[in-house]
């Protein structure tokens, strides 16, 4: 499987590790527009945002969408997304007037997955469910980012203990970009706040308890008092619900905090 997008030679850390501190040290005194905007100053080169059409994709999109930020927007069709999704992606692109790349698993590697382990073989271990992700989602994100010097993603601190430490802008070093998390500091609260208030086309099975929204047949609502992710892989026993696709080798990542 291919590795999660490798620097070019003309990657130079040193500057976009001087941007990552930057971003860290004035985000916070900025609405979603401006640090979204203030991303496309600092950071030269191509800047991609990955969607999933969850909440906080679809204010990012609509603050990348409405203010003409030169931003590559793409989706990972894994082939196992709810319907609800796939009409959340036909109404958005209907809204905004833009298209919204689609980039899919190999077709072989997703069929000797299946081979081997069956349709829902996912199931069967964590390692197995890992696997599935990764031929899924993290293959594709690492042609949707080959070449890219930033990666804008809808982390927030707040969605899991395992997302908590998350710094808002960090360098990595190894795949040579920026990757920057506009919405770390938001709660729920706000994010859903702010679809509303500007008319933010949004997932219908947000309000059905689906809290958190990947693939269907790892995704469930969320119960009552249960964590935001905890819809998420649901028959896991392991605390860490993540696909993989925001896994950081501690001794590659060169984090920016706030002086």
């Amino acid at each position: 499987m291919r590795a999660l997008s490798s620097p070019s030679l003309s990657t130079k850390p040193e500057p976009l590790q001087a941007a990552a501190q930057r971003l860290a040290a004035s985000f916070a005194a900025l609405d979603l527009k401006a640090r979204l905007a203030a991303v496309t100053r600092e950071i030269p080169g191509r800047i991609v945002f990955t969607t999933s059409f969850g909440l906080e994709d679809q204010a990012i999109a609509h603050a990348i969408f409405t203010n003409d930020l030169p931003m590559d927007v793409i989706t990972l069709d894994t082939g196992r997304l709810f319907p609800q999704t796939y009409e959340l992606w036909s109404s958005t692109e209907a809204h905004y007037g833009r298209r919204i790349r689609a980039l899919y698993p190999e077709r072989r590697e997703v069929e000797a997955f299946v081979a081997q382990h069956g349709i829902d073989g996912f199931r069967t271990s964590i390692a197995v469910r890992q696997a599935c992700c990764g031929v899924r989602k993290v293959e594709p994100l690492a042609r949707a980012l080959d070449g890219a010097s930033g990666w804008i993603t809808g982390v927030r601190a707040e969605q899991s203990l395992e997302r908590a430490g998350t710094p808002y802008a960090a360098l990595d070093a190894v795949r040579g970009f920026v990757k920057v998390n506009p919405l770390l500091d938001w709660t729920r609260e706000c994010v859903v706040a702010f679809v509303r208030e500007q008319g933010v086309p949004i997932n219908p099975l947000h309000d059905e308890g689906f809290l958190s929204i990947g693939c269907a047949p790892c995704t469930r609502a969320v119960r009552s008092g249960e964590p935001e992710r905890a819809g998420r892989w649901w028959w896991e026993e392991d605390d860490k619900k993540e696909c993989g696709l925001h896994n950081r080798p501690r001794a590659t990542l060169k984090t920016a905090v706030a002086p």
